[in-house]
């Protein structure tokens, strides 16, 4: 049987274990490899963000790759932090996520992923967009995965964080936009 070769950029192992098993459901075999590049991100929507780093990751890999973008869409604040998210993570931690949203009527929030892919160099990225929507909640579960502890997804009752991996893997933003990516491989 044939198999489907391309690049993973991240330099992150738990977006990379995810990726692959979430992938791997399909019965088509893809091979992913990872490759950590420092590519700089523009400023602008989901899209165009990761449209131009797929654009400039398959120049720099020479061949067929993805790349990923994730936002976290505070209801409350029309959108933000959204691509943001992981600049405001660093700089205000789970507790601060959820401070930016006291005084709000609404904790509601949205995780959107943004696959992109690539054909390689000069092709124009295809993307392949996630959503889930959900709370922001104080957090729960190990806080080893980004915002994972303070975002519950609508009717769980538990964070991703606090979710098995399986159970994520079949509900997530990242699952939703992974296996629409993967349809399109196929």
């Amino acid at each position: 049987m044939d198999f489907f070769s391309l690049v993973f950029v991240t330099g992150n192992a738990n977006k990379l274990r995810e990726v692959k098993e979430i992938l791997s459901q399909g019965g088509y075999p893809i091979e992913i490899d990872s490759q950590r590049l420092e590519i700089p991100e523009i400023q602008g929507t989901t899209i165009e963000v990761a449209t131009d780093k797929c654009r400039r990751a398959a120049e720099l890999v020479g061949g067929p790759c993805i790349t990923e973008d994730t936002a976290l869409c505070y209801v409350a604040l029309k959108g933000l932090p959204g691509p943001y998210i992981k600049h405001f993570m660093v700089a205000v931690g789970h507790e601060g996520l959820n401070a930016m949203l006291d005084g709000f009527p609404t904790r509601a929030a949205e995780a959107v992923c943004t696959f992109a892919y690539s054909a390689g160099p000069g092709a124009e990225p295809v993307i392949f967009e996630g959503r889930t929507e959900g709370t922001i909640v104080p957090a729960r579960g190990p806080k080893v995965f980004g915002w994972d502890a303070v975002f519950e997804p609508l009717g769980t009752g538990m964070t991703y964080a606090e979710m098995p991996a399986d159970q994520k893997n079949k509900i997530s933003h990242r699952y939703k936009a992974l296996d629409k990516l993967r349809t399109y491989l196929q």
